[in-house]
């Protein structure tokens, strides 16, 4: 997929026209209150240009998992009264229970240039994520021009994600265009050397990310509960730390492909490791084939965190995803916190991909050292497998 040549809003005339917009407003409320609005920021600077640019602008999302019906806890009515306030003009939203209703088609009639309107939650709509024709012929009915800016949901292919893009011409606003360039731009034609950070939970679901990174990175670093199974394969006692068994010999496959093809393949030297799966645990460093039986590894160990400090600062270009450990624990932050640093500090091209090495950054203070930050975890995992995704791949090519 050269997701690198897709059409852009700036590409396009829309003024006087009306733009559907897809963006990802699927932020976490509380009490009806919006406790994190990071989403919402992220996709004024499209739905700015448009406004400022004469368009009509027509604004949908999804909203957690109603599963196909009304269900008023998941309106978009916080969203509408946030943007209100980021854009200083009053978001109306539709609110039609079947989203393309009365409301919705008398809104969009009566927009004037420069405004903007809200529909309600797409999925309210049991056939959005079966991305059935019928429900995405009524969204296009709205519009002249679709935008998408939802990197978030790029991956899947919903009605008001792909669908609708074969009833209109279809193009990208800011957000997804920024995601393209960084990540695109790093597995296309990176600034080198090229240092892949991996962590998080499970091998399983890195295999894809790893396998497309062997033939493009000059250096791999595995972290997290996923390099157990690594350890595995090398003949370690890894007590009771995390393992997934069926996966040890492709574990072993995938070192010896990298040893092939002059890739270095960095796995943790020691390990902070814990009694129990504990916050307050009892812990200590230990090396990483000398894990004591009832013992798990909840972090990598100071050794191992100069390793890869040592491997990030000399990098030209740096993607990272998942955490060194359970860094949401005070106890066991340390190796994710001294990974952050050294990204911070390394000049690098960084991208952060993925919720939890997002979480850590933001919550360590270095999220402004960072080149770009994805706004996508599923979508970001796919885009660095090389998948091609619904969402880029329905726009049209410049």
């Amino acid at each position: 997929m050269n997701a690198l040549n897709k059409k852009t809003i700036e590409d396009i005339d829309v003024r006087g026209k009306r733009v559907l917009a897809r963006c990802d407003f699927n932020v976490p409320l509380k009490d009806g209150e919006i406790t994190n609005d990071k989403r919402i920021v992220a996709a004024l600077p499209t739905i700015k240009y448009l406004m400022e640019n004469g368009a009509r602008v027509i604004l949908c999302s999804h909203l957690g998992r109603p599963k196909g019906e009304y269900k008023p806890e998941f309106s978009l009515a916080p969203v509408a009264k946030k943007l209100s306030e980021y854009l200083g003009v009053v978001v109306k939203l539709a609110e039609d229970p079947d989203v393309v209703g009365e409301n919705a088609r008398a809104m969009a009639d009566a927009l004037k240039d420069g405004e903007v309107m809200l529909l309600e939650n797409v999925r309210y709509r049991a056939e959005e994520t079966k991305n059935e024709e019928n429900f995405s012929k009524e969204l296009a009915s709205l519009a002249d021009v679709f935008v998408n800016d939802a990197f978030g949901t790029a991956h899947r292919a919903h009605c008001s994600t792909t669908g609708v893009a074969a009833y209109l011409p279809a193009v990208c606003g800011y957000l997804i265009q920024k995601e393209i360039e960084f990540m695109g731009g790093a597995l296309a034609d990176p600034k080198r050397p090229l240092v892949a950070i991996l962590g998080g939970a499970k091998v399983s679901d890195k295999i894809g990310v790893i396998t497309n990174l062997l033939d493009k990175c000059d250096t791999i670093i595995i972290g997290g509960g996923m390099a157990y199974t690594f350890m595995k394969y090398l003949g370690h006692s890894i007590g009771n730390s995390l393992l997934e068994a069926d996966w040890v010999e492709k574990a072993g496959e995938m070192m010896k492909e990298a040893s092939d093809k002059g890739v270095s393949f960095l796995i943790p030297i020691d390990n902070k490791v814990g009694k129990e799966y504990d916050e307050n645990t009892e812990s200590m460093v230990v090396y990483s084939d000398e894990i004591p039986e009832g013992w798990m590894g909840l972090d990598i160990g100071p050794t191992s965190q100069e390793l890869f400090a040592k491997a990030i600062r000399g990098a030209g270009t740096i993607i990272w995803n998942g955490p060194m450990g359970v860094s949401e624990w005070k106890q066991f932050e340390d190796g994710t916190v001294a990974v952050a640093k050294a990204v911070a500090e390394s000049g690098a091209i960084s991208i952060i991909g993925g919720g939890d090495s997002v979480a850590a950054v933001t919550k360590l203070g270095f999220a402004d050292k960072m080149s770009h930050i994805s706004t996508g975890g599923g979508a970001s995992l796919e885009f660095l497998e090389g998948k091609e995704l619904p969402g880029i791949a329905a726009l049209q090519d410049k």
